[in-house]
């Protein structure tokens, strides 16, 4: 299988899949072509949320602001997974999921203990993808990581150092997600992104609520009911939940979180109880 991520839209994608029919007999499954424009942060949290519910694959993943420039290609190795994309960050938090997970994000709950930040660093493989000169300066997806995800593909991911083309390397852009302060009676963190129902999603973990439900927490001074269901409120209404992400959002039953506590991606926010 061959998953593909971008923020292309239509119809960009297909060409990409036309190169990978050409040159492999893999499976292609859309992941997203609507992950926020040149937001190499918001698709790399998107990407942790989605890529660990596949079976072992080849991710390809094209949010690139720096392409026709001189950044790198990379073929990352992440345990039964590779990914393949722009060497800008966006694909090393998932591969450090996938990497010390196995890619069952399923048979994981949230809270359970996980590898630390080290074990998951150890556990990841870079390679630089060396690429001729491609036909277009802009469209890296179509001629550089496409024909890159089928290679890789039909030579088996157990085998990216044989490649010509792979070259091991410890030089390239990581990408850390941030990490929030967390203290007994609150909780200083930021909005990671906005779903398309207006949800903000922090990167405050939901454990911090677990004895808050049926209750109220202060968001920003203000408080705030701590629902388990966005339904469990009238519609309209303002709340502080735990979304299938493990992490605490911040949310409006049918409506948008992010207008009604008038926050963005990228904003702080503080939790106390």
């Amino acid at each position: 299988m061959i998953t593909l991520a971008s923020d292309f839209g239509s119809p960009y994608p297909a060409a990409m899949k036309g190169v990978i029919c050409r040159e492999s007999g893999a499976r292609i499954e859309d992941v997203a072509h609507d992950l926020p424009r040149q937001d190499v942060r918001a698709a790399a949290f998107w990407l942790t949320q989605t890529l660990p519910y596949f079976p072992p694959a080849v991710h390809c993943v094209v949010v690139d602001p720096g392409v026709g420039t001189d950044r790198a290609a990379l073929v990352v190795r992440a345990g039964e997974h590779a990914l393949v994309g722009p060497d800008n960050g966006v694909l090393l938090p998932v591969a450090r999921e996938l990497a010390t997970s196995g890619g069952r994000r399923d048979t994981v709950e949230h809270g359970s203990a996980s590898p630390d930040s080290q074990a998951r660093q150890d556990a990841v493989e870079t390679f630089t993808w060396a690429y001729d000169d491609p036909a277009s300066s802009t469209f890296h997806g179509r001629d550089v990581f496409a024909p890159a995800a089928a290679t890789v593909h039909e030579t088996g991911v157990e085998a990216v150092e044989t490649l010509s083309r792979a070259s091991p390397t410890d030089d390239y852009t990581d990408l850390q997600l941030p990490e929030p302060a967390v203290q007994a009676d609150r909780a200083a963190g930021e909005v990671l992104v906005v779903d398309d129902f207006g949800n903000a999603i922090t990167n405050v973990p939901g454990e911090v609520l677990a004895d808050a439900f049926g209750g109220q927490v202060a968001v920003d001074g203000e408080p705030v009911p701590v629902r388990r269901a966005y339904a469990e409120l009238a519609p309209g209404e303002r709340l502080v939940t735990v979304g299938s992400h493990g992490n605490v959002e911040l949310a409006v039953n049918r409506g948008r979180g992010d207008d009604a506590f008038g926050v963005a991606a990228g904003e702080g926010v503080e939790l106390s109880w």
